[in-house]
């Protein structure tokens, strides 16, 4: 596992003080609020620099970060497309049986009558629930619904999440 979690992409500059636009990369965008410094990570997530936060600004529309010493729309601008990442032990505290997206990616997939099917690629928020897109060696990935009655058990140390798919799930993509 990182040491740390993605939460958003600068994605632009907002006004001529510095600061910058956020796409937020999280399911809690109040979690920016509380955001007191980070780390800005280029694509590969190679560490660019660690910065403060002095000034916040999160709304349904927009969420804009103020760094400390950045008072320069030029110089903020130069901090676009880099990610904004914080320490797994500033994250948000989740509750029993919620996991983070970035634990998820990469663990093997297991169903109750067909054992493994393939590893974690991604998972994708749908609104009604969140879609775990699994990665399959040589055939069509599969869309499962990362649901109670479907997701049986997650084992982070294991590297493995226990399914059992609904009826005709799996032949839909066969």
């Amino acid at each position: 596992m990182k040491d740390y979690l993605i939460i958003g992409k600068i994605t632009g500059v907002h006004g001529v003080r510095g600061e910058v636009k956020i796409s937020p990369l999280t399911d809690n965008v109040r979690r920016f609020s509380s955001l007191k410094e980070c780390m800005l990570l280029d694509a590969k997530e190679n560490l660019k620099e660690t910065k403060k936060v002095s000034g916040r600004r999160v709304d349904p529309s927009r969420t804009l970060l103020k760094f400390e010493g950045l008072d320069d729309r030029d110089e903020a601008a130069k901090l676009s497309g880099l990610f904004i990442a914080v320490k797994r032990e500033d994250a948000v505290k989740l509750p029993k049986g919620r996991y983070f997206i970035a634990d998820l990616i990469g663990l093997t997939v297991v169903d109750s009558e067909r054992g493994e099917l393939g590893r974690i690629k991604d998972v994708i928020n749908s609104g009604a629930s969140d879609i775990i897109l699994c990665e399959r060696k040589g055939k069509n990935e599969l869309l499962i619904p990362y649901l109670n009655s479907v997701v049986t058990e997650v084992d982070l140390e294991g590297g493995i999440m226990r399914v059992t798919l609904p009826d005709g799930l799996y032949e839909i993509y066969e």
